[in-house]
């Protein structure tokens, strides 16, 4: 039963979540602050995990029926868990990220609230649509990583502009997910490629800007050598195994992403550590569901 009701909040996926706030962190200035105390770092890691949990349970939760009919090896139509006690873990893991965000600033706490109420958005109803789906869930990463960034809350409103980034990104990779059970298309593919392209430029524009392009462009590097070969593979034969592996790169790989977002704005030894987190997501990627 733990272990099933572990298996729903996609484990693999809440370290990349992690990554995306220490990224935020970064953004904001508070790596290069003296004395930055370590608590607010602390409680919104805390925070992530409760709130891209509750997210994906509630994922879940939602999709029970279908899921019955195209996957039904999983937790709640397995009959492992039952839909109550999954909606229950999601409602718990929702109050302990917008708690642990609280107890850091209200900046961060609304954020929280924001997160939850985009995520339900998407798990009930953005999951549906072709076009304001992928948008939905880019969203809930964009605000992820300016939650990070609300760990000093006078600098959220100067970068919220970034967020726009993972919106870009993530948007790429959930119109690319659509495909996992029955196929895709190749010009969705093709297109979810340019928007790969973008964001690396994106990210390497701004680490030039700040003069930080050398400490950036190895995690950049790496990222797209992450995402693009995985991808090339489900263009050329568009079936849904070569779609999902595609999908969990793209997943996975955001933390080489965030490694790099550290390098542009804090120093390589912390982008480092961020990107130490690449091999803990890719063991648990191979225990537990990433899609």
């Amino acid at each position: 039963m733990l272990l099933a009701l572990l298996r729903l909040t996609r484990p693999a996926n809440l370290v990349t979540a992690i990554a995306d706030v220490l990224a935020g962190m970064a953004i904001a200035g508070y790596f290069v602050l003296v004395k930055a105390p370590p608590a607010p770092v602390g409680w919104l890691c805390l925070a992530t995990v409760g709130l891209y949990g509750g997210g994906v349970v509630f994922n879940d939760v939602f999709d029970a029926d279908l899921d019955a009919i195209e996957r039904p090896e999983r937790p709640i139509p397995s009959g492992v868990v039952s839909r109550q006690a999954a909606a229950t873990l999601g409602m718990v893991l929702f109050a302990i990220g917008i708690a642990a965000s609280f107890a850091v600033n209200a900046t961060a706490g609304v954020l929280a609230i924001a997160i939850t109420v985009a995520s339900l958005v998407y798990d009930r109803f953005g999951k549906h649509h072709a076009f304001l789906g992928p948008i939905n869930m880019g969203l809930c990463r964009g605000l992820n990583l300016l939650l990070g960034v609300s760990i000093l809350p006078d600098q959220v409103l100067p970068w919220a502009w970034v967020g726009l980034i993972p919106i870009a990104y993530i948007g790429a990779i959930t119109m690319i997910s659509r495909g996992e059970v029955h196929g895709g298309k190749a010009g969705t593919l093709r297109l979810a490629g340019l928007l790969y392209g973008v964001v690396i430029a994106c990210i390497a524009a701004i680490a030039q800007r700040r003069q930080q392009l050398g400490t950036a462009l190895p995690f950049l590097f790496i990222f797209g050598y992450y995402i693009f070969p995985p991808l090339w593979r489900a263009t050329r034969e568009p079936i849904g195994r070569n779609i999902g592996l595609a999908v969990k790169a793209g997943v996975i790989s955001l933390i080489a992403m965030n490694a790099a977002w550290v390098a542009a704005f804090a120093s390589f030894p912390l982008a480092m550590l961020v990107f130490c987190l690449l091999p803990l997501s890719r063991l648990l990627a191979k225990l537990f569901a990433v899609t």
